[in-house]
């Protein structure tokens, strides 16, 4: 039994790869091709349409409580991490260098933890010094909605509160590319 479950969770896993890998590569019209072409450098898919993401409301770890619908009117990037998972401890060095560089032009990133103790988020990202918020999913009910399948998954969401693209795996959030593309999307190009 457990040969089977753990063979269909790998094909499902397989499935959903080849899904993103196989998306078409065009954006929808409030975003330019140029930006697009950036994205798409950096290993952002973009989405064909734009979605509607599913807001939620969660606990912050340094206290009180955020919803997504809160950062309305900013370029979000909602990652799912968590702190065991040694592709997203690679890859917030760049994120935390592009969140100082665009917060106050309006980019948000939400690092939504899941499933971990809160002391051992609030001991990781003291000792890392980031500053960009963190969310707990201690019990990943908002990753499920999400379906988040792999760690780390990011959705980017602009001004206007919709997912524009995906981005499954550890990237380089501080590229010239990537920073030209975040310049772009902040400035609705």
């Amino acid at each position: 039994m457990k040969y089977f479950l753990k063979k269909a969770v790998t094909t499902g896993f397989l499935f959903f790869a080849a899904f993103l890998i196989f998306i078409p590569q065009q954006i929808n019209a409030q975003v330019s091709q140029e930006t697009a072409n950036l994205l798409r450098s950096v290993r952002i898919h973009a989405l064909n349409e734009r979605a509607d993401p599913e807001n939620f409301t969660l606990p912050l770890l340094n206290g009180g409580n955020t919803s997504l619908s809160d950062h309305k009117g900013k370029v979000v990037i909602l990652n799912f991490w968590a702190t065991w998972c040694p592709p997203c401890r690679a890859e917030m060095p760049s994120m935390e260098i592009l969140y100082q560089r665009f917060k106050s032009q309006g980019l948000e990133i939400l690092a939504v933890d899941v499933g971990e103790n809160i002391n051992t988020v609030r001991q990781f990202i003291h000792n890392s010094n980031y500053t960009f918020p963190v969310i707990l999913d201690r019990h990943s009910r908002v990753s499920g909605i999400y379906g988040i399948v792999a760690f780390p998954t990011s959705y980017i969401i602009d001004r206007e509160g919709k997912i524009i693209a995906i981005v499954v795996g550890s990237i380089s959030w501080d590229t010239p590319e990537a920073i030209t593309a975040f310049e772009a999307l902040l400035n609705n190009r």
